[in-house]
Protein backbone atom coordinates (compact mmCIF):
# COMPACT_ATOMS: atom_id res chain seq x y z
CA UNK A 1 0.00 0.00 0.00
CA UNK A 2 1.14 3.11 -0.62
CA UNK A 3 2.32 5.69 2.27
CA UNK A 4 -0.45 6.39 4.53
CA UNK A 5 0.24 9.87 4.76
CA UNK A 6 -0.15 10.43 0.68
CA UNK A 7 -3.24 8.59 1.19
CA UNK A 8 -4.41 10.85 3.76
CA UNK A 9 -3.50 13.73 1.46
CA UNK A 10 -4.96 12.19 -1.58
CA UNK A 11 -8.66 11.69 0.15
CA UNK A 12 -8.82 14.98 1.66
CA UNK A 13 -7.82 16.57 -1.42
CA UNK A 14 -10.79 14.89 -3.18
CA UNK A 15 -12.87 16.12 -0.77
CA UNK A 16 -11.87 19.69 -1.10
CA UNK A 17 -12.92 19.07 -4.51
CA UNK A 18 -16.39 16.63 -3.86
CA UNK A 19 -17.61 17.08 -0.57
CA UNK A 20 -21.54 16.65 -0.31
CA UNK A 21 -23.23 19.85 0.44
CA UNK A 22 -25.65 19.00 3.63
CA UNK A 23 -27.47 21.44 6.27
CA UNK A 24 -25.47 20.50 8.73
CA UNK A 25 -22.07 20.53 7.28
CA UNK A 26 -19.61 23.19 7.71
CA UNK A 27 -17.37 23.68 4.41
CA UNK A 28 -14.08 21.97 4.17
CA UNK A 29 -12.02 23.67 6.84
CA UNK A 30 -14.68 25.37 8.91
CA UNK A 31 -15.83 24.35 12.33
CA UNK A 32 -19.27 23.08 12.62
CA UNK A 33 -22.12 23.46 14.95
CA UNK A 34 -21.82 21.12 17.35
CA UNK A 35 -25.48 20.95 18.03
CA UNK A 36 -26.32 20.32 14.39
CA UNK A 37 -23.31 17.99 13.88
CA UNK A 38 -25.34 16.08 17.26
CA UNK A 39 -28.80 15.95 15.94
CA UNK A 40 -27.93 15.09 12.26
CA UNK A 41 -25.77 11.72 13.16
CA UNK A 42 -28.60 11.02 15.57
CA UNK A 43 -30.90 11.59 13.01
CA UNK A 44 -29.07 9.14 10.07
CA UNK A 45 -28.61 6.46 12.24
CA UNK A 46 -30.34 3.91 10.44
CA UNK A 47 -31.79 6.61 8.06
CA UNK A 48 -30.72 7.86 4.53
CA UNK A 49 -29.67 11.45 4.11
CA UNK A 50 -32.50 12.30 1.89
CA UNK A 51 -35.35 11.10 4.30
CA UNK A 52 -33.59 12.55 7.52
CA UNK A 53 -33.06 15.97 5.65
CA UNK A 54 -36.37 17.44 5.96
CA UNK A 55 -36.62 16.57 9.39
CA UNK A 56 -32.75 18.14 10.58
CA UNK A 57 -34.30 21.63 8.57
CA UNK A 58 -37.74 21.52 10.32
CA UNK A 59 -36.03 20.39 13.41
CA UNK A 60 -33.45 23.27 13.85
CA UNK A 61 -36.15 25.65 12.38
CA UNK A 62 -38.61 25.03 15.27
CA UNK A 63 -35.25 24.49 18.22
CA UNK A 64 -32.37 26.31 16.45
CA UNK A 65 -30.30 25.64 19.60
CA UNK A 66 -29.87 22.61 22.12
CA UNK A 67 -31.57 24.77 24.90
CA UNK A 68 -34.70 25.43 22.40
CA UNK A 69 -34.61 21.20 22.17
CA UNK A 70 -34.61 20.93 25.76
CA UNK A 71 -37.68 23.32 26.91
CA UNK A 72 -39.93 21.48 23.85
CA UNK A 73 -42.61 19.47 25.17
CA UNK A 74 -42.12 15.63 24.75
CA UNK A 75 -45.21 15.02 22.38
CA UNK A 76 -44.29 18.11 20.34
CA UNK A 77 -41.15 16.62 19.08
CA UNK A 78 -42.57 13.17 19.50
CA UNK A 79 -44.45 14.17 16.80
CA UNK A 80 -42.24 16.02 14.80
CA UNK A 81 -40.25 12.80 14.83
CA UNK A 82 -42.70 10.64 13.63
CA UNK A 83 -42.25 9.53 9.76
CA UNK A 84 -38.40 9.05 10.61
CA UNK A 85 -38.29 5.85 12.66
CA UNK A 86 -36.65 4.14 15.68
CA UNK A 87 -38.30 6.39 18.04
CA UNK A 88 -36.26 5.26 20.67
CA UNK A 89 -33.90 7.78 19.34
CA UNK A 90 -36.78 10.68 20.04
CA UNK A 91 -36.72 9.84 23.43
CA UNK A 92 -32.94 9.89 23.64
CA UNK A 93 -32.59 13.01 21.58
CA UNK A 94 -34.76 14.84 24.30
CA UNK A 95 -32.81 13.88 26.83
CA UNK A 96 -29.61 14.26 25.45
CA UNK A 97 -30.82 18.10 25.32
CA UNK A 98 -31.63 18.43 28.43
CA UNK A 99 -28.62 16.98 29.67
CA UNK A 100 -26.14 19.14 27.91
CA UNK A 101 -28.91 22.07 28.78
CA UNK A 102 -29.02 21.80 32.76
CA UNK A 103 -25.54 20.14 33.48
CA UNK A 104 -23.41 21.16 31.17
CA UNK A 105 -25.11 25.01 30.55
CA UNK A 106 -26.16 24.06 27.25
CA UNK A 107 -22.77 23.50 25.68
CA UNK A 108 -21.95 19.93 24.30
CA UNK A 109 -18.52 18.52 25.93
CA UNK A 110 -15.69 18.36 24.21
CA UNK A 111 -14.03 14.61 24.03
CA UNK A 112 -15.56 11.45 23.50
CA UNK A 113 -15.36 10.22 27.18
CA UNK A 114 -17.50 13.24 27.50
CA UNK A 115 -19.76 12.54 25.02
CA UNK A 116 -20.68 8.95 25.38
CA UNK A 117 -21.78 9.95 28.92
CA UNK A 118 -24.86 11.66 27.27
CA UNK A 119 -28.21 9.93 26.70
CA UNK A 120 -28.29 7.91 23.90
CA UNK A 121 -24.59 8.86 22.39
CA UNK A 122 -22.57 6.04 21.74
CA UNK A 123 -19.52 5.26 20.05
CA UNK A 124 -19.92 6.31 16.97
CA UNK A 125 -22.09 9.48 17.64
CA UNK A 126 -19.11 10.55 20.53
CA UNK A 127 -16.44 10.15 17.65
CA UNK A 128 -18.02 11.81 14.99
CA UNK A 129 -19.01 15.08 17.29
CA UNK A 130 -15.59 15.19 18.50
CA UNK A 131 -13.83 15.02 14.95
CA UNK A 132 -16.45 16.87 12.75
CA UNK A 133 -17.45 19.83 15.91
CA UNK A 134 -14.20 19.90 18.29
CA UNK A 135 -11.63 18.52 15.24
CA UNK A 136 -10.55 15.76 18.25
CA UNK A 137 -8.49 12.93 16.72
CA UNK A 138 -10.89 10.07 16.54
CA UNK A 139 -11.66 6.88 14.78
CA UNK A 140 -14.93 7.76 12.99
CA UNK A 141 -16.42 4.48 11.58
CA UNK A 142 -20.27 4.01 9.72
CA UNK A 143 -20.90 1.83 7.42
CA UNK A 144 -19.57 3.90 4.63
CA UNK A 145 -16.26 3.95 6.37
CA UNK A 146 -16.79 0.03 7.07
CA UNK A 147 -17.46 -0.79 3.22
CA UNK A 148 -14.10 1.34 2.00
CA UNK A 149 -12.23 -0.37 4.78
CA UNK A 150 -13.47 -3.70 3.71
CA UNK A 151 -12.83 -3.29 0.21
CA UNK A 152 -9.75 -1.36 0.38
CA UNK A 153 -7.94 -4.51 2.61
CA UNK A 154 -9.74 -7.11 0.72
CA UNK A 155 -11.35 -8.58 4.29
CA UNK A 156 -12.30 -11.89 4.16
CA UNK A 157 -14.06 -11.44 7.63
CA UNK A 158 -18.13 -11.41 6.85
CA UNK A 159 -20.04 -8.56 8.70
CA UNK A 160 -20.74 -8.72 11.55
CA UNK A 161 -18.12 -10.48 12.61
CA UNK A 162 -15.39 -7.94 10.75
CA UNK A 163 -16.72 -5.07 12.82
CA UNK A 164 -13.99 -4.54 15.09
CA UNK A 165 -11.30 -5.45 12.43
CA UNK A 166 -12.79 -3.17 9.94
CA UNK A 167 -12.58 -0.24 12.96
CA UNK A 168 -9.03 -1.16 13.27
CA UNK A 169 -7.89 -1.04 10.02
CA UNK A 170 -9.64 2.52 10.03
CA UNK A 171 -7.81 3.69 12.57
CA UNK A 172 -4.44 3.02 10.73
CA UNK A 173 -5.39 5.10 8.12
CA UNK A 174 -6.85 7.90 10.73
CA UNK A 175 -4.64 11.66 11.04
CA UNK A 176 -2.21 11.12 14.23
CA UNK A 177 -2.23 12.89 17.12
CA UNK A 178 -2.39 16.99 16.43
CA UNK A 179 -2.80 16.61 12.50
CA UNK A 180 -4.88 18.89 10.80
CA UNK A 181 -8.61 18.33 9.88
CA UNK A 182 -9.54 15.52 11.57
CA UNK A 183 -13.20 16.26 11.21
CA UNK A 184 -12.90 16.68 7.36
CA UNK A 185 -10.89 13.28 7.56
CA UNK A 186 -13.95 11.75 8.95
CA UNK A 187 -16.38 13.00 6.35
CA UNK A 188 -13.85 12.60 3.07
CA UNK A 189 -14.72 9.23 4.19
CA UNK A 190 -18.28 8.88 4.63
CA UNK A 191 -18.51 10.74 1.58
CA UNK A 192 -16.33 8.29 -0.66
CA UNK A 193 -18.43 5.54 0.61
CA UNK A 194 -21.36 7.18 -0.06
CA UNK A 195 -20.91 8.79 -3.70
CA UNK A 196 -17.43 6.41 -5.17
CA UNK A 197 -17.41 3.17 -2.89
CA UNK A 198 -21.45 2.39 -2.97
CA UNK A 199 -22.50 -0.91 -1.79
CA UNK A 200 -23.64 -1.70 -5.58
CA UNK A 201 -21.64 -0.86 -8.97
CA UNK A 202 -18.84 0.76 -6.81
CA UNK A 203 -17.61 4.08 -9.50
CA UNK A 204 -13.94 2.60 -9.15
CA UNK A 205 -12.88 4.72 -11.49
CA UNK A 206 -13.34 8.07 -10.03
CA UNK A 207 -11.81 6.88 -7.05
CA UNK A 208 -9.02 8.58 -5.34
CA UNK A 209 -8.16 5.40 -3.81
CA UNK A 210 -8.00 2.89 -6.04
CA UNK A 211 -4.57 2.33 -6.73
CA UNK A 212 -4.12 1.23 -3.15
CA UNK A 213 -7.60 -0.93 -2.93
CA UNK A 214 -7.14 -4.27 -2.75
CA UNK A 215 -10.48 -5.58 -3.67
CA UNK A 216 -9.93 -3.43 -7.03
CA UNK A 217 -6.65 -5.53 -7.64
CA UNK A 218 -8.32 -8.85 -7.08
CA UNK A 219 -11.18 -7.81 -9.66
CA UNK A 220 -14.14 -7.85 -7.30
CA UNK A 221 -14.07 -4.86 -5.08
CA UNK A 222 -18.78 -5.22 -4.91
CA UNK A 223 -17.66 -8.40 -3.30
CA UNK A 224 -16.60 -6.71 -0.24
CA UNK A 225 -17.66 -6.66 2.66
CA UNK A 226 -19.06 -10.33 3.26
CA UNK A 227 -21.71 -10.77 4.96
CA UNK A 228 -23.02 -13.20 6.78
CA UNK A 229 -26.49 -14.53 5.61
CA UNK A 230 -29.68 -13.00 7.16
CA UNK A 231 -31.81 -14.71 9.46
CA UNK A 232 -35.72 -14.85 8.10
CA UNK A 233 -37.34 -11.70 9.61
CA UNK A 234 -40.20 -12.90 11.97
CA UNK A 235 -43.71 -12.27 10.50
CA UNK A 236 -46.82 -10.83 13.48
CA UNK A 237 -49.99 -9.93 13.37
CA UNK A 238 -52.40 -7.27 14.83
CA UNK A 239 -55.07 -5.39 14.67
CA UNK A 240 -55.89 -1.39 14.22
CA UNK A 241 -58.99 0.88 15.32
CA UNK A 242 -59.62 3.37 13.86
CA UNK A 243 -62.70 5.36 15.64
CA UNK A 244 -63.89 8.24 13.84
CA UNK A 245 -66.10 11.73 15.41
CA UNK A 246 -67.22 14.71 13.20
CA UNK A 247 -63.56 14.47 10.81
CA UNK A 248 -61.94 13.33 13.95
CA UNK A 249 -59.85 10.16 14.57
CA UNK A 250 -59.22 8.70 18.12
CA UNK A 251 -55.38 8.40 19.29
CA UNK A 252 -53.49 6.97 22.28
CA UNK A 253 -50.42 7.86 23.76
CA UNK A 254 -47.94 4.45 23.63
CA UNK A 255 -46.49 3.85 26.21
CA UNK A 256 -43.08 5.41 27.08
CA UNK A 257 -40.83 2.19 26.78
CA UNK A 258 -40.64 -0.37 23.66
CA UNK A 259 -41.55 -0.38 20.19
CA UNK A 260 -42.51 3.37 19.01
CA UNK A 261 -42.62 3.87 22.69
CA UNK A 262 -43.85 7.65 23.73
CA UNK A 263 -45.22 8.31 20.61
CA UNK A 264 -48.83 8.98 19.13
CA UNK A 265 -50.73 6.33 17.39
CA UNK A 266 -53.78 4.15 16.86
CA UNK A 267 -55.58 1.34 19.63
CA UNK A 268 -53.93 -1.76 18.71
CA UNK A 269 -54.32 -5.18 19.94
CA UNK A 270 -50.78 -6.98 20.85
CA UNK A 271 -49.09 -7.70 17.66
CA UNK A 272 -48.20 -11.43 18.25
CA UNK A 273 -47.47 -14.27 15.93
CA UNK A 274 -50.70 -15.66 14.85
CA UNK A 275 -53.57 -13.87 13.62
CA UNK A 276 -56.43 -12.27 15.51
CA UNK A 277 -60.19 -13.56 14.53
CA UNK A 278 -62.69 -11.20 13.96
CA UNK A 279 -64.45 -12.07 17.49
CA UNK A 280 -60.89 -11.24 19.32
CA UNK A 281 -60.50 -8.34 17.16
CA UNK A 282 -64.09 -7.29 18.16
CA UNK A 283 -63.25 -8.10 21.97
CA UNK A 284 -60.31 -6.01 22.38
CA UNK A 285 -61.71 -2.82 20.48
CA UNK A 286 -60.96 0.21 22.44
CA UNK A 287 -64.87 1.30 23.13
CA UNK A 288 -68.06 -0.76 22.30
CA UNK A 289 -69.78 -0.20 18.81
CA UNK A 290 -70.55 -0.71 15.36
CA UNK A 291 -67.00 -1.77 14.34
CA UNK A 292 -66.59 -3.20 11.08
CA UNK A 293 -63.44 -4.77 9.43
CA UNK A 294 -61.86 -1.66 6.76
CA UNK A 295 -58.96 -3.63 5.16
CA UNK A 296 -55.49 -4.00 6.42
CA UNK A 297 -52.13 -2.31 6.28
CA UNK A 298 -48.42 -4.08 5.25
CA UNK A 299 -45.46 -2.97 8.00
CA UNK A 300 -41.81 -4.23 8.20
CA UNK A 301 -39.98 -2.96 11.14
CA UNK A 302 -36.06 -3.67 11.64
CA UNK A 303 -36.74 -6.88 13.32
CA UNK A 304 -39.82 -7.81 12.38
CA UNK A 305 -42.93 -7.70 9.74
CA UNK A 306 -46.29 -6.95 10.19
CA UNK A 307 -49.60 -7.39 9.14
CA UNK A 308 -52.09 -4.49 10.22
CA UNK A 309 -56.02 -5.42 9.97
CA UNK A 310 -58.35 -2.28 10.54
CA UNK A 311 -61.31 -2.16 12.51
CA UNK A 312 -63.38 0.99 11.97
CA UNK A 313 -66.26 2.72 14.33
CA UNK A 314 -67.91 5.91 14.13
CA UNK A 315 -68.92 7.49 17.59
CA UNK A 316 -71.33 9.26 19.30
CA UNK A 317 -69.43 11.48 21.14
CA UNK A 318 -65.76 11.51 21.57
CA UNK A 319 -64.47 9.37 24.47
CA UNK A 320 -62.43 12.16 26.68
CA UNK A 321 -60.07 9.10 27.80
CA UNK A 322 -58.85 9.08 23.83
CA UNK A 323 -56.48 11.73 21.92
CA UNK A 324 -58.65 13.33 18.73
CA UNK A 325 -57.31 15.17 15.77
CA UNK A 326 -58.43 15.64 12.66
CA UNK A 327 -57.67 12.64 10.29
CA UNK A 328 -54.96 14.94 8.60
CA UNK A 329 -53.26 16.15 11.75
CA UNK A 330 -53.03 12.43 13.23
CA UNK A 331 -51.54 10.93 10.04
CA UNK A 332 -48.58 13.77 9.94
CA UNK A 333 -47.96 13.40 13.69
CA UNK A 334 -48.27 9.01 14.04
CA UNK A 335 -45.56 6.69 13.11
CA UNK A 336 -45.03 5.80 9.39
CA UNK A 337 -47.37 1.92 10.07
CA UNK A 338 -50.42 4.32 11.84
CA UNK A 339 -49.99 6.73 8.56
CA UNK A 340 -50.30 3.85 6.47
CA UNK A 341 -53.24 2.99 8.21
CA UNK A 342 -55.39 5.92 8.18
CA UNK A 343 -54.63 6.44 4.30
CA UNK A 344 -57.46 5.57 2.64
CA UNK A 345 -59.36 7.97 4.82
CA UNK A 346 -56.89 11.23 3.39
CA UNK A 347 -58.04 10.33 -0.02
Amino acid sequence: MTNVAQIRARLLAWYDRNARALPWRARPGERADPYRVWLSEIMLQQTTVPHATPYFLEFTRRWPAVSDLARAEDGEVMAAWAGLGYYARARNLLACARVVSERHGGAFPRSEEGLRALPGVGAYTAAAVAAIAFARQANVVDGNVERVMARLFAVETPLPQAKDELKRLAATLAPPARAARPGDWAQALMDLGATICRPSSPACDRCPLSADCRGLALGQPAAYPRCTAKADRPHRHGVAYRLLHDGQVALVRRPPKGLLGGMLGLPTTDWRARPWTAAEALAGAPTPGAWRAAGSVEHVFTHFSLSLDIYEARAARPDASLIWLPTARAAADTPSVFRKALKSLLS
